[in-house]
């Protein structure tokens, strides 16, 4: 079992009133983390809100069936707790009946959880975000020189942590099946969402496209559907932790490009799985693209886990100049050029330095790839 960062963040919150809600994707280990937040905790019990008894209980509202439900246990997991209709005003109605329970929910897809819970849950509840395992964990069980051994592997079948440590063949299988409806099924069940097949389509399109910029009017040409509807689907698989946005960075320098996107995969299995390509890295021509979205996710992991109040971007001029990524923390901005292989000196572009006074730019490669989590 691998540990997770979030751990020791969500226990300093096990003592204080507020509804703590933890988010992810489907198997990144959110059931694990329950478990493992609250196995040394007696008067604990944790809740799978798929099974009816579970869910008809809450969605009764009845504060006399609920205690049952909950018993002695003051510490209580509601696992998949999306599942839960009107889940945002239940808890609610718990936080301010039943302040004798502290609750821990987690919820596969932000959009469901979020959309019920925020507005009934104002000011009573604390966010966590869970990803897939990022190198700092996997380091934590082996060490720095595995990551390092393993790295091809990682780039090419990604870091859930129920797939990490399969043989080769497995992690293939496991992989197309997770990349498959099972991956995007909270999307499925929205009920804007007529055709999965569309979904499955803009996934394979965004996955084909990692590292580029992404224009809504092709893709809506590409999959015969309207702009609006593909808005709509890329919001859905950002919530669902699926793919992350950057937007281009610019303020008002003429030559910048101002509004344009990249779209990103968290998990580099997810995204290879999605094209049906699991060639190794020697013998793969995208291999630049793999680690600019290896190294992107990853500090996205580490920012996160560090509670930085963080914004990330690319950067680009008409005329070709480019940054992979500028991240902006407290006001301060950092640019970041990613290289599978180091062959020449980069530079960062003037056109940059001048307008927003930054002196260098950090080359990320195998080599300094702990720059990058440790910063």
């Amino acid at each position: 079992m691998y540990p997770r960062l979030l751990l020791n963040n969500i226990k300093n919150w096990l003592d204080k009133t507020e509804i703590l809600i933890l988010y992810g994707a489907r198997q990144v280990g959110k059931t694990t983390l329950l478990k493992m937040l609250l196995e040394d905790i007696e008067e604990s019990l944790i809740f799978n809100c798929e099974l009816p008894v579970v869910s008809n209980v809450l969605e009764s509202k009845n504060l006399s069936s609920i205690k049952a439900l909950f018993g002695k246990n003051r510490y209580i997991g509601l696992d998949e707790a999306q599942k839960i209709v009107d889940i945002g005003s239940i808890l609610k109605l718990i936080y301010d009946e039943l302040p004798e329970y502290k609750i821990i929910a987690t919820g596969s897809s932000s959009f469901d959880l979020a959309n019920r819970i925020v507005e009934p849950l104002t000011g009573r509840n604390i966010k966590f975000k869970l990803f897939p395992l990022s190198l700092k964990e996997i380091q934590e069980k082996n060490n720095w020189l595995w990551n390092l051994n393993n790295l091809n592997k990682f780039l090419i079948y990604g870091t859930y942590p129920g797939i990490i440590d399969l043989p080769t063949e497995d992690q293939q299988v496991k992989l197309s099946e997770l990349s498959g409806d099972y991956l995007f099924k909270d999307i499925l069940v929205y009920d804007q969402v007529k055709n999965p097949a569309i979904i499955r389509k803009l996934l394979k399109a965004l996955a084909l496209q990692v590292g580029s910029q992404v224009s809504v009017n092709e893709l809506s040409n590409l999959l015969g559907i309207t702009r609006q509807t593909v808005e709509k689907y890329l919001d859905l698989l950002e919530k669902s932790f699926v793919i992350f946005l950057l937007e281009s960075f610019s303020s008002n320098l003429r030559n910048e490009i101002k509004k344009s996107r990249k779209y990103y995969f968290y998990d580099n299995g997810i995204m290879n799985a999605l094209t049906g390509n699991f060639t190794p890295i020697e013998n793969r021509q995208d291999t630049g693209v793999l680690w600019e979205n290896f190294c992107i996710s990853e500090r996205i992991k580490a920012n996160g886990y560090a509670k930085h109040q963080f914004n990330m971007y690319f950067w680009r001029t008409y005329d070709g100049a480019e940054i992979d990524m500028v991240e902006e923390i407290n006001g301060k901005l950092n640019a970041f050029e990613f290289k599978w292989s180091k062959k020449r000196k980069i530079r960062i572009p003037a056109g940059f330095s001048e307008k927003y006074g930054v002196k260098e730019m950090k080359i990320i490669t195998p080599e300094n790839l702990h720059e990058l989590i440790n910063d």
